[in-house]
């Protein structure tokens, strides 16, 4: 690989360093942070950076003073050279032992392992009632279509009009002539043409 890839490229994170800087953040507390979250085993001891949220070696560990090693924010090689500039160098406050850290990550196990999915209960559909005009019309179709020949309502209709049509005028010829004896006794006659008011002569 040249010198100008590993330039552009982050770069490996070294588990050891020299350097005596040290951030000037408070000491990142590792029980803060969940047991999947970091490993205090000896041999690779690291975490995840909470700012940049890339696994981070941790210098120092068996000494007084560990912290994070100075690293980049992306992957070693692949990802573009950009410098973490708020979790570099940050103190480490170890305030659980190894033993405690492992019983935690297999609590932590057993736990999710008995997890079971849980099923949804989906409501069923209930199919809405229909409006009283719906009802209305469907109670009334067998009547109105009684004949079950297909043919047209409109026709239906015409034709019932035309077997009635007699009927219905001599009912209305009737209603129409007075009875014998309706007229008031001792009623003057009603007139029969228009009365029209004229003015006296002057």
């Amino acid at each position: 690989m040249s010198a100008s890839t590993i330039e552009r490229t982050a770069r490996t994170r070294r588990s050891r360093t020299r350097s005596r800087t040290v951030n000037a953040r408070p000491a990142l507390v590792i029980s803060t942070l969940k047991p999947h979250q970091y490993d205090l085993r000896p041999a690779c001891a690291s975490l995840i950076c909470p700012d940049c949220k890339t696994w981070v070696p941790i210098t120092g560990l068996q000494t007084h003073k560990p912290k994070v090693v100075p690293h980049d924010t992306g992957l070693a090689n692949k990802d573009a050279s950009v410098r973490c500039r708020l979790g570099s160098n940050r103190l480490v406050t170890v305030d659980v032992t190894v033993k405690k850290w492992q019983e935690r990550l297999e609590d932590g196990n057993s736990e999710t392992v008995h997890r079971r999915k849980t099923t949804v209960l989906r409501k069923p559909k209930v199919a809405l009632a229909p409006a009283v005009s719906q009802i209305a019309a469907q109670k009334q179709a067998p009547a109105d279509d009684e004949h079950g020949d297909g043919r047209p309502m409109w026709l239906l209709r015409e034709m019932k009009w035309a077997s009635t049509e007699s009927a219905v005028r001599d009912a209305d010829t009737r209603r129409a002539q007075l009875p014998a004896g309706a007229a008031p006794l001792g009623a003057p006659p009603v007139p029969l043409k228009k009365l029209t008011p004229k003015r006296r002569a002057s």
